[in-house]
């Protein structure tokens, strides 16, 4: 019987250092409430869509401030402040009537929490979006006069960082410090991550990685999401393998270089994750609003990243990768389709997530969940084909393009 005692009580011991292990891996969850008060807060119409350099930013700016305050983040601004100002001009069209604009003044806000650790990991997300859409991006135009309150971009990623920010700090995985940033002026190029990184409040030098959260409140219920950087350095391949919970659906880009701020730190030699639940047909327009996040996905978005950065605590620094450029290569195209994108399709051709009134894809006759298969003669089986076909056709001219819809090969005359 003694034998089967000590037997018995090894066995508790083992189960209960592996319950504490599993523990770790997972947060208690339930901060859905938090979640969606961050979202409806920087959300609501007071803000007046979070333009970079508006008074609407500063509300912004002021409420993650508070936040950073109540986890006990520490300032890590310039001039022992959680803010770093930061100037820049908004692009002009080379036919408009006024070439000569001022400088707008945006503010990145920066909290720290000192593990004392020799590395530090960036977490961040863009706070901005585009007010009244009065420095375009808007898909409705500014001359409606509609407040664009972003409620998955971004404020979506802000609430996950934020988020992310608690748990790590009552989960001390101490071999890293890690530093929260909140950026402004994404909206119009990258504005605060890239001044950030060419200026950085702490020695980059000392920054392991970064990460990065831009659009995650709208998982679907395939539970699909895209992360960006996979190549941008080895462990991320053996992370991603072996997270089995939340289980979601991984579309995995390598490229380092895209369209938000985690490209600002790749172009430093930094790897970089990006995490993304995909676009829909709210994105950049007025009714991108509080109600329509799926907090419970959100959640899980946490989850996830939560379990990324458990397992990264206790691996070797990542080792930066150069990747291929897979972002768009034909920057000044001269046509577009006029359509979203389904960034987390990844079967042959390019899927339509929406479609724009009066554009060219709208008065073909394309709609939504077409998958574009051809566009003239170009072959089109992925987003980069279809980017280089749309870089060989000028404004006015006709083609035929080839679409699938369900079983169905379609094929429309298009004019840019």
């Amino acid at each position: 019987m003694k034998s089967i005692g000590l037997l018995y009580a090894f066995l508790l011991v083992v189960m209960m250092q592996s319950i504490s292990i599993n523990a770790q891996q997972v947060f208690t969850k339930n901060q859905i409430p938090s979640i969606k008060k961050d979202v409806t807060t920087l959300a609501a119409d007071e803000m007046e869509g979070r333009l970079v350099g508006s008074a609407g930013e500063k509300l912004a700016y002021e409420y993650i401030i508070k936040r950073y305050k109540k986890m006990g983040l520490k300032k890590a601004g310039i001039s022992n402040s959680y803010l770093q100002p930061f100037y820049a001009k908004p692009k002009v069209s080379p036919h408009s009537a006024t070439q000569d604009t001022a400088s707008i003044k945006g503010y990145n806000v920066v909290g720290f929490l000192d593990h004392k650790a020799q590395k530090t990991v960036i977490i961040g997300a863009h706070y901005d979006h585009l007010g009244y859409g009065q420095l375009g991006g808007s898909l409705v135009g500014a001359d409606k006069n509609e407040i664009h309150n972003g409620a998955d971009d971004n404020a979506s990623g802000v609430a996950a960082m934020l988020a992310l920010a608690e748990r790590i700090k009552k989960l001390k995985l101490k071999n890293y410090n890690y530093l929260f940033l909140a950026f402004s002026g994404e909206e119009q190029g990258l504005w605060g991550s890239s001044f950030f990184a060419k200026n950085p409040t702490i020695d980059i030098k000392n920054v392991a990685f970064m990460i990065n959260m831009d659009m995650v409140g709208r998982l679907d219920t395939e539970k699909r999401m895209a992360i960006y950087g996979t190549g941008t350095s080895p462990l991320w391949e053996e992370i991603i393998q072996t997270i089995k919970e939340p289980d979601f659906k991984i579309n995995k880009h390598e490229s380092g270089v895209g369209p938000s701020d985690h490209t600002s730190f790749y172009l430093q030699d930094l790897p970089v994750l990006h995490f993304f639940t995909g676009q829909h047909q709210d994105y950049h327009k007025p009714s991108d609003d509080a109600e329509l996040i799926n907090y419970e996905g959100l959640e899980l978005v946490v989850d996830y990243i939560e379990n990324l950065l458990t397992i990264a605590n206790s691996k070797p620094v990542p080792l930066f990768t150069k990747t291929k450029d897979e972002s768009n290569r034909n920057r000044n195209l001269k046509v577009t389709l006029g359509v979203i994108p389904d960034f987390m399709y990844s079967d042959k051709g390019m899927r339509i997530d929406g479609v724009s009134d009066g554009k060219p894809a709208h008065n073909a006759g394309l709609i939504k969940g077409d998958i574009v298969i051809k566009l003239g003669e170009h072959e089109v089986v992925d987003m980069m084909s279809y980017m280089d076909a749309l870089g060989k056709f000028e404004k006015g001219q006709t083609i035929k393009v080839t679409v699938k819809r369900d079983d169905l090969i379609i094929v429309k005359d298009l004019t840019f």
